[in-house]
């Protein structure tokens, strides 16, 4: 049974590779006509969805390993946001246990408030160390697009993927696995 287990999660991670190297390849494709309103960030959406339903198969290194492909792929300070990340993702982790049996809503609500305190935390550190800061506007209209694309990520992951909340008999199994 533990082997099952092991193998649930060994899945899960190369899935969650896998799908935000498939976000990654579509952000990077040269598209004619681009909006000019930025689009939400999804591998952040993803990776809070995923932590919050299965905490298990997310270990802190992938996080960071993911989100510094990212930023070396996008032309960010390298492990900047990686480094936000991890702090959102490990508060968030954190406090799972009690966010399980919350309705959505306030599951989306915290980790809006969670993307926030990143995105201001990220600015703030851009503007100390004299990094190039992108426009405050662009900022924001990016954070409000990520935002409101969080429940539909989720519909998503839940219909494609089938990633779904644990029950409570299911994180015990979790904690005496590991």
């Amino acid at each position: 049974m533990i082997e099952s287990a092991k193998r649930q999660v060994m899945i899960g991670s190369v899935l969650f590779i896998l799908c935000t190297g498939a976000i990654l390849f579509f952000r990077l494709l040269p598209l004619p006509g681009r909006a000019i309103w930025p689009g939400p960030d999804i591998t952040l959406c993803l990776t809070f969805i995923w932590l919050l339903r299965r905490p298990d198969q997310l270990p802190a290194l992938l996080i960071v390993l993911v989100f510094l492909v990212e930023d070396i792929m996008l032309l960010r300070p390298p492990g900047l946001w990686a480094v936000f990340v991890l702090m959102g993702t490990e508060a968030a982790r954190s406090r799972e246990g009690r966010w399980r049996d919350q309705p959505f809503v306030l599951e989306w609500l915290r980790v809006a408030i969670l993307m926030g305190a990143m995105v201001i935390g990220y600015r703030f550190v851009q503007f100390i160390f004299m990094l190039p800061v992108p426009a405050l506007g662009q900022v924001l209209l990016q954070y409000i697009a990520t935002v409101m694309a969080y429940p539909f990520v989720t519909l998503m992951a839940r219909w494609l993927i089938g990633l779904k909340r644990i029950s409570p008999v299911e994180a015990e199994m979790m904690r005496y696995a590991q």
